[in-house]
């Protein structure tokens, strides 16, 4: 671990203190003599992401972190004395799954400047309010698919740990990209670049297969969970084009087949038609944003089973507040250019059956706002159920969680959220969750749940 690394995690509990984050939530929740706590929760709806149906009056028996039962509620005795979360009115869905953060960002920091004048330091504080952010909207999981060098690796660890709350975090390292790709420092002065640390580098350039075989082998060294490529080029980056082509299929092929062979999924950057298909024909897992897919990229999707994993929301907050923070006009031209064919594209691939995850690009909007999107996604042909399946077993299966995450059933972690409306009928009641349990404890209650009987 690097030494800027080990003070982040030194330093987060001030950030605890100034984020209002209660100390509580950074215990360890306590064990009985006999084994781990029982908790009882009674479930007035429950939508367990296996089908698209809702069960009525359900009890989960939660022992420690994870799920031993779930039950007609007639058919479970609920001791004296027993703690008790009471859901009997409410609806409740297994923890939702975020598959595109970047939980190091900031939302108001768009002017390329920022990326000289800000150190590893502001990133950790970032990610330790960030990531209490992102659980307390109810996401009790995410995928974080582009940072600093080993930002969300240690993230991970220090919420694994304890430390501070936050969700399950699946962890890529620096996104791979090109020379004067999508990513790099374009239109900086070469001293400006030489100046910098790597370790302050949110990306890292590969030109070639073998030196993208070497990156890949880096990354799976120092502890990631999955491989991070630019396919195409981007929109909130300078001098380059979302839809070119960046990597070549060659090198595409070697960071599938690296990460693969080190039982690491790989995540593709691709924005432009032939950097999807490439991406595609190269093995990658899932496609992140495919603004511009056509009939052709569809069906090799769907015929694949690469998911794609689309972020129709945030193209409302890059148009409006973004440009207050100051994001530059060729940013704003390119969303533009490419936020409409997104949002038509993604209704094109679900009515065609491609596998949808959900993903946000959090960082790019505030952190907290996840659940915004599902409103988008029904808009643009999802059903509801479709839309929570996304970001709950859907999800689990594209990060390779699913034995433990993304449904409410025996045997996996208790993670789940509640709303006091069903989200069936109106998805927009995501968008404020009244209850999260990660692990079988409760880190947000605002109805008054938890009780003994």
């Amino acid at each position: 671990m690097l030494p800027f690394q080990k003070a982040c995690r030194i330093i987060s509990v001030y950030v605890l203190v100034a984020s209002g984050i209660p100390a509580v939530l950074c215990q360890t929740a306590p064990k009985s003599e006999s084994g781990p706590a029982i908790v009882y929760v009674k479930a007035g709806h429950l939508f367990d992401a296996t089908s698209d149906n809702l069960r009525d009056n359900v009890v989960l028996v939660v022992e420690g972190e994870r799920i031993r039962k779930v039950a007609p509620a007639a058919d479970i005795s609920i001791p004296t004395g027993a703690t008790v979360v009471d859901l009997s009115k409410d609806w409740v869905l297994p923890g939702l799954i975020d598959c595109h953060t970047h939980l190091e960002a900031r939302a108001d920091h768009y002017d390329p400047i920022w990326d000289v004048k800000e150190t590893p330091f502001d990133g950790g504080f970032n990610g330790v309010v960030n990531a209490n952010k992102t659980l307390m909207a109810g996401f009790t999981g995410v995928r974080d698919v582009g940072s600093q060098p080993f930002f969300a690796v240690d993230l991970r660890r220090a919420i694994d740990a304890g430390d501070f709350p936050g969700p399950r975090v699946v962890a890529s390292g620096p996104p791979i990209s090109i020379t004067g790709g999508h990513g790099d420092m374009n239109g900086f002065a070469p001293g400006v670049e030489n100046l910098m640390y790597p370790a302050e580098r949110d990306f890292q350039l590969a030109d070639g297969p073998e030196a993208v075989r070497h990156i890949v082998r880096e990354q799976v060294k120092y502890g990631v969970d999955v491989i991070k490529i630019l396919a195409t080029g981007g929109v909130l980056s300078q001098g380059d084009k979302p839809g070119a082509e960046q990597m070549t299929y060659d090198e595409m092929k070697m960071a599938v087949d690296t990460g693969h062979a080190a039982g690491r999924k790989v995540a593709a950057h691709a924005h432009g038609t032939e950097g999807i298909k490439d991406a595609v024909r190269a093995g990658v897992d899932s496609i992140e944003h495919g603004s511009l897919i056509d009939a052709e990229g569809i069906e090799m999707m769907k015929a694949h089973g690469t998911y794609l994993v689309a972020d129709i929301y945030n193209d409302d907050y890059i148009l409006g507040k973004a440009v207050e923070f100051g994001l530059p006009k060729e940013n704003v031209d390119k969303e533009k250019m490419v936020g409409r064919l997104q949002r038509e594209n993604f209704a094109k691939a679900v009515t065609a059956g491609v596998k949808i995850a959900f993903g946000t690009d959090a960082g790019v909007y505030p952190h907290g706002d996840n659940a915004k999107q599902f409103h988008y996604m029904v808009k643009f042909g999802m059903t509801p159920a479709g839309a929570i399946r996304a970001a709950t077993s859907s999800a689990a299966d594209l990060i390779d969680r699913a034995k433990d995450e993304g449904t409410l059933e025996a045997g996996k972690y208790a993670d789940l959220i509640a709303v006091t409306e069903n989200p069936l009928d109106r998805i927009e009641v995501l968008e404020h969750v009244s209850v999260v349990m990660k692990g079988g404890k409760v880190y947000k209650d605002e109805i008054g749940a938890v009780a003994k009987r």
